[in-house]
């Protein structure tokens, strides 16, 4: 395996991230200390999205890279709320505010949209659909081009996006950042889908060392945001081209 720095487990999760393959991703403790299934979006197929609703069981979201969200347009679902809270509604009252959080000081909730071509948007398949089209819209965006969002998604719809904080890790820790910065750094398409693991018995997220269980039993790679952070610094620091975050 390369010697770049990151070690030899962050190493093992870029090869397979690389390969359109599923790995876990946990936070860290004190903050959720949940761990998320964690996979590119144009890599998704019917099955991972199956695969990901019985085993995780937690919610099936798609982390964006946060220029591309803003070439997009896609704004955070809580100023959506907040600005119809203005035209005197009560809106504004259930908008997140500091200390509502539990584990965070914002969430990264954007719209839920299905895509276009989808029927209803929940079964396997169209949300399997509606993932790619978002992996392969954020290449586009990224790419110069500025796509046009609403001619191809819809709202409301069944497949909630995220858009990751603008720093990354450096301004937020939450799955979605550090699942960016893992795609960054693998240099594949930074929208990754991310789905919380929950337990069966106790209806609370799994704990980490039956998801570090788990992941032997199917051969997954179990990375921490600790060691995603230090790969991130690392991996910044590399080259100029990686200087804008």
């Amino acid at each position: 395996m390369v010697s770049n720095g990151y070690g030899e487990n962050i190493n093992k999760a870029i090869e397979a991230l690389q390969s359109g393959r599923m790995i876990l991703l946990f936070d860290m403790e004190g903050r959720e200390a949940e761990t998320d299934f964690t996979i590119p979006a144009k890599a998704v197929t019917p099955s991972d999205v199956r695969w990901m609703r019985k085993d995780a069981g937690g919610l099936i979201c798609v982390a964006l890279d946060p220029h591309a969200s803003e070439k997009l347009g896609l704004p955070f679902m809580a100023d959506i709320l907040r600005e119809a809270g203005q035209s005197g509604n009560s809106l504004g009252n259930i908008v997140e505010k500091g200390g509502d959080l539990k584990y965070d000081s914002r969430s990264s909730f954007s719209i839920w949209v299905n895509h276009r071509d989808t029927r209803t948007g929940i079964p396997d398949n169209d949300r399997a659909l509606t993932i790619n089209k978002l992996g392969e819209i954020v290449d586009r965006a990224l790419d110069g081009e500025i796509p046009d969002f609403g001619k191809e998604f819809r709202t409301p719809g069944h497949v909630a996006t995220l858009r990751a904080a603008r720093r990354l890790v450096h301004e937020r820790m939450g799955q979605t950042e550090l699942s960016i910065a893992l795609a960054r750094i693998a240099g594949i398409t930074p929208a990754m889908v991310v789905c919380e693991m929950l337990d069966d018995n106790t209806g609370r997220a799994l704990s980490k060392e039956d998801a570090i269980k788990y992941g032997k039993d199917k051969d997954l790679v179990f990375v921490e945001g600790e060691e995603v952070v230090k790969a991130y610094n690392t991996w910044l620091g590399s080259g100029p081209d990686h200087q804008k975050e």
